[in-house]
């Protein structure tokens, strides 16, 4: 090697070469030490023409949501509103004027009923056209203390139900409308506003008490299932007053809505899949909701579905605002958010006050449920019997209300054969495996029976199916035709999906 070098070396051709090289990278480094430090100096002389940012300085002037001042600049009377409000909540507003404001309130609910509301405290989760209209109306009856909790902004398709949004407030988030707005109407009233989505993980933070005082009712005005069954839950558990609001898209008669506990709310898509989700967390009732009976028909609004090249486009979740939330179009009236935000607020109302209130019940079938089930007991013992078992005290794994939840949930209260809703049973579907029963506990026998494996009859073709398929040699598909089958199928698929959560 070091031969080679030499005789490179000697020769003049390579020494030329070598020269040039050399002379070429000690220009180019000096070129690149150049610039670089040309860059360090100018970026020096840019911060040192940067001013100090003092106080008064424009760029330090943002708005209460968090922009830019020009953003949201507010008008004189917001300046004066928000003015008297401050002024009022340090208690510089004379009393006089606040009983003279709510003087309707007071003969309607006595001196006592009106300081008890004066003194509570409410939370309203979702502040869209039924959040925005109870919280006005509650805000007008008295209540004092409001915590506002929700993600979204003001858009202009919001304000053909928002109770006081206007064009100027189009992205600006809603729970400030609210605030600023109510603010020129009740200035005394104190907002907490939560710009924020409410979920399961942070409900501790957002429905904790407001200066040591727990929230005394909490309304739920979300449109969307995992946060509406979320909120629900974390209020049952914890022993928190709640009601909420169903479903009001697609909903035009006004007659048609009612107050009542969750386990009696029909009719109604949302409130389905609010039930079922929150039985299958164990709370089957005592939440008080705001729904409606109306029935879709014939040239009524309906859910619609997003425009072919939408799909087209990709994946169909990345159109939402948010993961999970629904992108489908939702036809609203305007005046049903309304109507169903003014019903949530009354019945706060009356609580609060304690005011006198029986609502219209619903029909209790208990006692036809109770029926069915001892009916379903008499087939599985039968059953047994017929299998060689020892069919005394057989017992089976269902209650009172896994039957209600079947009848009603499940198969709405009708026959899967006939579609006819009188003389109803339970009964399995399918022959049993060889051991559908359990003697493994001595003296106690049970039936390994599940909810997904049965359908509800008129007792007539019941005791047909018992007859042919349970004891016969015959299965569903020779007894009953393609459409009945393929509803079964579906209906014990999706019992399937809900029986894991349980």
């Amino acid at each position: 090697m070091s031969s080679w070098i030499s005789r490179a070396t000697e020769s003049r051709h390579a020494q030329l070469i070598t020269t040039a090289v050399v002379s070429g990278v000690v220009v180019g480094s000096a070129i690149l030490g150049f610039q670089k430090a040309r860059r360090m100096y100018k970026v020096a002389e840019l911060k040192a023409s940067i001013p100090d940012v003092g106080g008064e300085h424009h760029a330090t002037r943002i708005t209460e949501y968090g922009a830019a001042s020009g953003a949201f600049a507010h008008s004189n009377e917001d300046e004066r509103s928000m003015a008297l409000a401050a002024r009022a909540r340090k208690g510089d507003y004379d009393d006089d004027l606040i009983l003279e404001q709510l003087a309707r309130n007071r003969v309607f609910l006595t001196d006592d009923g009106l300081e008890k509301l004066r003194t509570a405290f409410v939370i309203v989760v979702g502040c869209g056209g039924v959040g925005s209209h109870a919280t006005a109306s509650l805000a007008r009856s008295g209540v004092t203390k409001l915590r506002l909790i929700d993600f979204d902004q003001v858009t202009l398709s919001s304000l053909n139900r928002h109770a006081v949004a206007t064009l100027a407030d189009v992205g600006t988030p809603k729970v400030h409308t609210i605030r600023r707005r109510l603010e020129q109407i009740t200035p005394w009233a104190r907002f907490d506003c939560r710009n924020e989505l409410f979920s399961e993980d942070s409900a501790d933070i957002q429905l904790a008490p407001m200066n040591g005082q727990a929230p005394d009712f909490v309304i739920d005005a979300i449109d969307n299932i995992d946060s509406k069954v979320a909120l629900l839950n974390y209020c049952a558990k914890n022993k928190l007053r709640v009601i909420s609001s169903m479903g009001a898209g697609c909903k035009s008669d006004p007659t048609k809505i009612f107050i009542g506990d969750i386990s009696a709310s029909t009719d109604d898509p949302l409130s389905k899949s609010t039930r079922r989700r929150l039985r299958a967390l164990g709370v089957k009732d005592g939440i008080p909701v705001v729904f409606s009976t109306e029935k879709p028909g014939p040239g009524k609004a309906e859910l619609l579905p997003l425009p072919e090249e939408e799909f087209a486009k990709g994946s169909v979740g990345e159109l939402g605002v948010l993961p999970d939330f629904r992108v489908r179009i939702l036809p609203v009236l305007g005046t049903m958010p309304a109507i169903f935000g003014l019903a949530v607020a009354n019945h706060v109302i009356l609580e609060i006050t304690g005011y006198p209130h029986d609502y219209l019940p619903a029909k209790s079938r208990d006692k036809m449920y109770d029926g069915i089930l001892g009916a379903l007991q008499g087939s599985e013992e039968r059953l047994a019997k017929s299998r060689g078992y020892e069919f005394q005290g057989l017992r089976i794994p269902l209650t009172q209300d896994d039957v209600g939840y079947l009848v009603e949930e499940v198969y709405h209260g009708r026959s899967v054969v006939s579609g006819l809703s009188t003389r109803l049973c339970l009964i399995r579907w399918n022959k049993p495996v060889e051991d559908f029963v359990d003697n493994r506990t001595p003296g106690q026998r049970n039936s390994l029976l599940q909810m997904k494996e049965l359908v509800l009859m008129t007792k007539e073709e019941a005791t047909k199916h018992e007859k042919e398929v349970l004891k016969g040699d015959s299965v569903p598909e020779d007894l009953y035709d393609r459409k009945v089958v393929d509803v079964v199928r579906l209906k014990m698929k999706e019992e399937e999906k809900y029986e894991r959560f349980r």
